[in-house]
């Protein structure tokens, strides 16, 4: 064999040149950069699309709380509040020992508008003053609402009566409230276990009192109110949980603002174990008050149901006969999400968030997280046009 031809030929054996290895890692960080961006970009579109999706159901549940509650405002059997008042003030009777604005059943919607929120205004995201119009009631006060941001309080019978079976006067002063063994689940619905404001109503009058459960009776210390109803057992004659709750914003568990619902009890406080933290990240609330034209609701003047005046709280005043008129809300949410969602910051005004006329300005600090607005109007208890 010609060693010749066992020697290693130059061409066999020639290595990457150093142009062609630049060449190289340029390509090579090219279509890494590219995967990069293209990540980046799934990444951003995803955080938007959730946090756009985390805010559309937060608002879709905010507003679905606020508006089964508001509709049942003035619900007091068969007749609302309205024909109560023209009937007279008689057939609505409190039998509570303390005087509070939250145990007022003869006042079932009251709104309070926080100041420099009225249609036409302007304020910044997470700001406001921390004052209301009418002033807010000390026991509204201790929970520590967020400024900025309305509050409304309700109150009514829940939709669900018991038959009562019987009605009987103990100890001269109190009355027991029977009803059928095994329903009391009808009064301990929506999570309240121990009830403490109940009411007895016929299609002519009510009895709103405080009370207790005991078997299948309620007892009320107090509150004698038996001979006022006729033979038992009857079909109109019912008892009912009855419900003072108030809607308003205040901090939450995460540290952001969220969506409250506080219960009162038979003092008319909010105790802790009657609030409730619903929804978080709902920023404010804005409420707009619609009033029946009838200006004084009485036996000869009946609500028309014509609503022909749209007002904030603080128009609307703190007159119990102007909350009566009130017969249409206006409810607005304005809802952030959870986690920053790579929200571009808004320029210019008309990028801003509107809630009712409300607009919403930035924080100084863009936080990056989506925001969506939303409305609906509430017929309160189905008033409008003559019902």
């Amino acid at each position: 064999m010609n060693v010749a031809d066992t020697a290693p030929r130059v061409s066999s054996i020639r290595g990457v040149s150093l142009v062609e290895l630049m060449i190289a890692i340029a390509i090579g960080s090219l279509l890494l950069l590219g995967l990069v961006q293209v990540f980046s970009a799934s990444r951003a579109a995803y955080q938007t699309s959730e946090g756009l999706g985390r805010v559309q159901e937060n608002g879709r549940f905010a507003i679905d709380y606020l508006l089964r509650d508001i509709r049942m405002a003035g619900h007091f059997g068969c007749v609302n509040d309205q024909a109560h008042w023209v009937k007279g003030a008689g057939d609505l009777v409190n039998h509570f020992g303390s005087a509070v604005d939250a145990l007022d059943f003869n006042r079932s919607i009251v709104g309070y508008e926080a100041t420099g929120t009225a249609p036409g205004d302007s304020l910044q995201v997470g700001g406001g003053a921390a004052t209301w119009s009418p002033a807010l009631p000390a026991e509204i006060s201790l929970l520590n609402p967020s400024p900025g941001s309305d509050i409304i309080s309700l109150r009514y019978l829940v939709g669900e009566g018991l038959p009562v079976q019987s009605l009987a006067t103990v100890s001269g002063t109190s009355t027991e409230v029977g009803f059928t063994a095994g329903r009391v689940d009808g009064l301990t619905d929506g999570g309240v276990a121990a009830p403490t404001l109940f009411a007895v109503s016929d299609c002519s009058q009510v009895d709103v009192f405080p009370g207790v459960i005991a078997g299948n009776l309620v007892r009320s210390d107090g509150a004698d109110f038996a001979a006022r109803y006729g033979t038992l057992p009857s079909s109109q004659t019912l008892l009912h949980r009855a419900e003072s709750i108030v809607y308003y914003v205040a901090p939450g568990a995460s540290g952001r603002r969220a969506l409250w619902r506080a219960r009162a009890d038979e003092n008319g406080a909010y105790p802790p174990g009657g609030r409730e933290e619903l929804i978080d990240g709902v920023e404010s609330l804005q409420f707009l008050y619609g009033r029946d034209s009838t200006v004084d609701i009485s036996r000869e003047s009946p609500p028309a149901g014509n609503i022909n005046q749209q007002d904030t709280a603080a128009v609307v005043g703190p007159d119990a006969a102007q909350w009566l008129r009130v017969g249409l809300v206006q409810v607005g949410v304005l809802v952030a999400s959870p986690d920053p969602a790579g929200a571009s910051e808004p320029v210019g005004n008309e990028q801003h968030p509107r809630v009712l006329g409300v607009r919403f300005a930035p924080a100084d600090n863009h936080d990056a997280r989506y925001r969506g607005a939303y409305e609906v109007t509430v017929a309160v208890r189905n008033r409008l046009f003559g019902n």
